[in-house]
C-alpha cells in the first residue's frame, strides 16, 4: 500500500564545520512524499537475510567418528538393545535435525528496492532528520573534525549516516572510529542504512545541486558532553555503569549517618550500664563483708 503525503521538500543546510546556511530545496523526483511501509519492510528483511553466511553445521550419527561396533550383544544382557554408541541417545552421539549449511539469500526486484529507498528518504526528510552539507573537503583523516561537526548539530549522541558524493577515503577514516557514525557513498545507501540512522547528512553534490563552499573563519571548539545515564526502562535487564555508580554513591551517603550512630552507640551504652550496675554490685558485696567480720557464737 503506497501513501503519498505532503512533506517538507526543503532541508537545513550546513557547512562542513557546522555553520548554518540557507535552507535548500530537495529534488522533487526523489522527495515526493511517497511512503510505502510494506515495501520498506520487505527490503529490510531481505537485506538482513542476505547478511547471514549460512555456514552453521552439525553432525548426524553418520558423520560422527566411531561407533561402528555394536556395544553389546542383542539379547541376554538385560539391557536395552543398542546398535552404536554414536546414536543420538548417547552422549557424544549425532544430532537429529540440527542446522546444516544453507543459503539464506532473498531476492527483491529493482523497482521494489528503489521504491523502498525512496520511501526511507522521504521518511527522514518528513521528520526533519535529513541535513545537507555543502562539501566535505578533508585534506587528511581527522576524527575530531567530524566529531565537532556532529556536536555543533547536536547529534553527537545519535546514530548518524553520512552520505558522500562518491568515495571519500578521508571522511570514511574520520568516522570509522565513531561507533554511532556510518560513512558511505550516496549510491551505496540502502533502505536498511537509512532506517537504522536517526539523522542523515548528505553532501550537496550527491543530490545533484552542489553548494558553493562558504569561506568561514576559525570556529571555537564545542565541548562534547558525555551521554548522561538513561533512566531504567520497564523490563530492562541491566542499568548503565554510570547509573549504578551514582546509585551506589547515594546509598553510601544515606548509610553514613546510620553507621556513625551505630559506632557511637555501643561506646556510650557500656558506660551507662556500668554506672547503673555499680550500686548493685556494692550492695551485694557489703553483706558478705559483714558476715565475714562478725564473731562466731559459742555453743553452750
Amino acid at each position: 500500500m503506497s501513501e503519498t503525503t505532503t512533506t517538507n521538500t526543503e532541508a537545513a543546510a550546513y557547512t562542513a564545520k557546522g555553520t548554518p546556511r540557507d535552507r535548500v530545496a530537495l529534488p522533487s523526483d526523489l522527495f515526493d512524499g511517497t511512503l510505502n511501509m510494506p515495501v520498506m519492510h520487505l527490503a529490510v528483511k531481505a537485506y538482513m537475510a542476505n547478511q547471514r553466511q549460512g555456514t552453521h553445521s552439525t553432525k548426524t550419527r553418520g558423520l560422527v567418528v566411531g561407533g561402528n561396533q555394536k556395544p553389546w550383544k542383542q539379547k541376554g544382557t538385560g539391557r536395552a538393545r543398542q546398535g552404536s554408541i554414536r546414536a543420538p541417545n548417547w552422549p557424544g552421539g549425532g544430532t537429529v535435525f540440527g542446522p546444516m549449511p544453507r543459503n539464506y539469500t532473498q531476492g527483491i526486484t529493482r523497482q521494489a528496492k528503489a521504491l523502498a529507498r525512496k520511501s526511507a528518504f522521504n521518511a527522514r526528510a518528513g521528520e526533519g532528520s535529513l541535513h545537507v552539507i555543502d562539501a566535505f573537503q578533508y585534506d587528511a583523516p581527522k576524527t575530531s573534525t567530524l566529531l565537532q561537526l556532529l556536536a555543533r548539530l547536536d547529534i553527537a549522541h545519535k546514530k548518524v549516516l553520512i552520505l558522500t558524493d562518491g568515495v571519500k577515503q578521508n571522511v570514511f577514516l574520520s568516522g570509522r572510529n565513531l561507533p554511532l557514525v556510518h560513512v558511505m557513498p550516496y549510491s551505496d545507501a540502502s533502505t536498511y542504512h537509512l532506517l537504522w540512522s536517526d539523522t542523515v547528512l548528505v553532501e550537496s553534490a550527491a543530490l545533484g545541486a552542489a553548494l558553493a563552499p562558504v569561506a568561514e573563519k576559525a570556529v571555537a571548539k564545542v565541548k562534547v558532553v558525555k551521554k548522561k545515564a538513561r533512566v531504567k526502562a520497564d523490563g530492562e535487564r541491566s542499568r548503565p555503569k554510570e547509573e549504578k555508580k551514582a546509585a551506589a554513591k547515594e546509598a553510601a551517603k544515606k548509610a553514613a549517618p546510620k553507621a556513625a550512630a551505630k559506632k557511637s552507640a555501643p561506646k556510650a551504652a557500656p558506660k551507662a550500664a556500668a554506672k547503673k550496675a555499680a550500686p548493685k554490685a556494692a550492695a551485694k558485696a557489703a553483706p558478705k563483708a559483714v558476715k565475714k567480720s562478725a564473731p562466731k557464737k559459742k555453743e553452750k
